[in-house]
């Protein structure tokens, strides 16, 4: 295989991956529908191998399920699930927030500072699947910058268990309020200030999951139908 050739692959695959996210995201394609490889090819005009390597990324980030002999789907996850999701999270984030600020060096600020401008260029280039993964980018980053490898792999984990119910129910103008909120935790981390910023983040977790919005409409359960009412797919 070609140096050429493998990239083309790569976009057609990241192609595939980027629609779904937006069908997933814009509310057209349920948790629950039945991705078909076929009609996904068909769909896209690709071999089945390019649609499977999209539907194992999308496994990867938690929006998938693969099931043996039975094949993939949107992942279902419950309210209640995201719920106690984010009531570990404050455990765990009160915590890792107050060891942060204890130990915090002007580095490690630096690179949260620079973390929220990622952030806030996401928001404002309209790029919901971005938007999402920095957000929840940010904790985990947080934790790699402490070195504690293990509780970023757990924070990562348990964002991902949520991933499907904040990229459907969170609001452009609740993420915009998401990232006010990583910066003011951040300032209170650069001045030390320990109970302030484990306050600031015991908020933060409460407003992300109180601002979902899970009043929506049924979206859709046949993804290639789902697919084909987005312009230029």
């Amino acid at each position: 295989m070609t140096q050429e050739t493998s990239s083309v692959q790569l976009s057609s695959t990241q192609h595939i991956v980027q629609a779904l996210t937006r069908a997933m995201v814009e509310h057209r394609l349920a948790p629950g529908a039945k991705l078909v490889e076929q009609k996904l090819a068909d769909h896209f005009g690709v071999s089945r191998t390019l649609v499977r390597q999209a539907l194992y990324q999308l496994e990867n980030q938690r929006l998938v399920v693969i099931e043996p002999a039975r094949g993939a789907f949107v992942a279902s996850p419950s309210i209640e699930e995201a719920s106690q999701v984010f009531e570990v999270r404050r455990m765990v984030e009160a915590q890792m927030t107050r060891a942060f600020a204890q130990q915090a060096t002007p580095e490690q600020i630096a690179a949260l500072r620079e973390h929220v401008v990622q952030e806030q260029k996401s928001i404002a280039s309209d790029d919901t699947s971005g938007r999402i993964e920095l957000l929840g980018d940010f904790h985990v980053r947080m934790a790699e910058l402490m070195g504690n490898t293990v509780l970023a792999e757990l924070l990562s984990d348990l964002i991902s268990r949520c991933a499907l119910v904040t990229l459907m129910y969170q609001s452009t103008m609740a993420a915009k309020e998401s990232n006010d909120e990583h910066v003011h935790i951040v300032e209170a981390l650069a001045s030390g200030d320990a109970d302030k910023a484990v306050m600031l983040m015991d908020a933060h977790l409460s407003h992300v999951l109180t601002n979902l919005q899970f009043e929506r409409q049924r979206p859709d359960s046949d993804a290639v139908q789902a697919l084909s009412s987005f312009a230029g797919l």
